[in-house]
């Protein structure tokens, strides 16, 4: 068993520390302060090839694998989680579907521009009364000629007012109590589709969470993301992949935090020393290191069996609730080292706080992940 990062991967890593403390950091609390979205941002890292990054050449992409992804991930949200969370739902939520089930017209039509950084991608899955129950989805698509006509709502969508269009699931049929469900790829241009960008949100506060509307918006038989009725099937495959990049997120955040907590501990002084000296701060600094580093080793065994075409659901659903209970947990200790300060927004950490709970809900919530666990175990 090798725990060592490849060479590319290695790569990968000093190129996203690089770009993520030179790019990224400068601006962070001033985009969290106005709420401004990075675009910028992901027009420089389009321009170094990173919005394709785990996808084949063939269609824009980078051709790295799922570690390399997370690497980027992580590298992004430790020192802003918006932009670690954009990115990463538009690798694993825009893009992924697209790739896995989308026939090869498709992907050369749609998963390109993506992969190219010329859209941003976005997934529509929740509603106002499907969130856990992804089931209980209540958008519908009829069947009319050679067209489908889709009506319904869809909730807090990530990066879906810079996208150009966007996978979302829709019923196609009922049987009894079972719902047929069939995703589709619909333009957000299309008439009658509303991408409504209104919500006031406890943090990350410069990335795009949006509400969807559709009113009678008509797409094409093409435009059925593979086989009608496996839409609900193949959603779930996708978060799969998404939870992966949300281990990685909240590893980030937490590494972030945890560097703000060391640094203020060394320098802070009181009753004579810095607070470094006092065992009862080594002791959290020491359990939030460990914490970190376990997590981002689950983070990287979800991501080597993806690779690897093994099974990784389990996997996927320890690594993505782990790390974002570490994530809360080290943000929380971070801001009580900081005391006062803690609280403050020049400190920084009270943003990382702040930014960490969406990682318990977001891809699934922590109780959501634990249901997965138990049945992947066989209870």
């Amino acid at each position: 068993m090798n725990y060592e990062l490849t060479s590319e991967q290695q790569m990968i890593r000093s190129l996203m520390r690089d770009f993520a403390e030179g790019e990224v950091a400068p601006g962070a609390d001033e985009r969290d302060r106005s709420k401004r979205f990075p675009k910028d941002i992901f027009q420089k890292m389009s321009n170094l090839k990173l919005m394709g990054l785990p996808f084949p050449e063939e269609y824009g992409g980078a051709g790295a694998d799922t570690i390399s992804f997370a690497i980027a991930v992580e590298e992004l949200s430790r020192v802003c989680a918006s932009t670690g969370i954009t990115y990463s739902a538009h690798i694993s939520l825009g893009c992924a579907p697209l790739y896995l089930f989308g026939t090869k017209e498709q992907k050369e039509k749609y998963l390109v521009p993506l992969c190219e950084g010329k859209t941003l991608g976005a997934f529509g899955l929740t509603e106002p009364n499907a969130g856990s129950d992804a089931g209980g989805t209540k958008t519908r698509a009829v069947k009319k000629g050679d067209e489908w006509v889709i009506s319904g709502s869809k909730c807090f969508i990530t990066n879906a007012s810079y996208a150009k269009y966007l996978a979302l699931t829709a019923v196609t049929g009922q049987s009894g109590d079972r719902k047929e469900i069939t995703a589709f790829i619909v333009p957000t241009d299309a008439p009658g589709f509303q991408v409504l960008d209104h919500y006031e949100k406890l943090g990350l506060h410069s990335s795009n969470t949006t509400e969807l509307v559709l009113e009678d918006v008509h797409v094409p038989e093409e435009n059925i993301l593979g086989e009608r009725g496996q839409g609900f099937k193949q959603f779930l495959i996708t978060l799969d992949g998404g939870r992966i990049g949300i281990g990685a997120m909240a590893v980030g955040i937490a590494q972030g935090a945890y560097e703000l907590a060391l640094k203020y501990a060394k320098e802070r002084k009181q009753f004579g020393q810095s607070l470094s000296k006092f065992q009862a701060i080594q002791h959290k600094l020491a359990d939030m290191h460990m914490k970190i580093e376990l997590a981002r080793t689950y983070v990287y065994k979800a991501a080597w069996l993806k690779d690897q075409g093994k099974r990784f659901t389990k996997e996927a659903s320890i690594c993505k609730l782990f790390a974002s209970e570490v994530a809360m947990e080290v943000a929380n200790q971070a801001v009580q080292i900081h005391g006062g300060w803690g609280y403050m927004h020049d400190y920084k950490v009270e943003r990382y706080f702040r930014d960490a709970k969406l990682t318990e809900i977001g891809e699934g919530t922590s109780e959501i992940q634990r249901n997965i666990i138990a049945r992947e175990i066989g209870c």
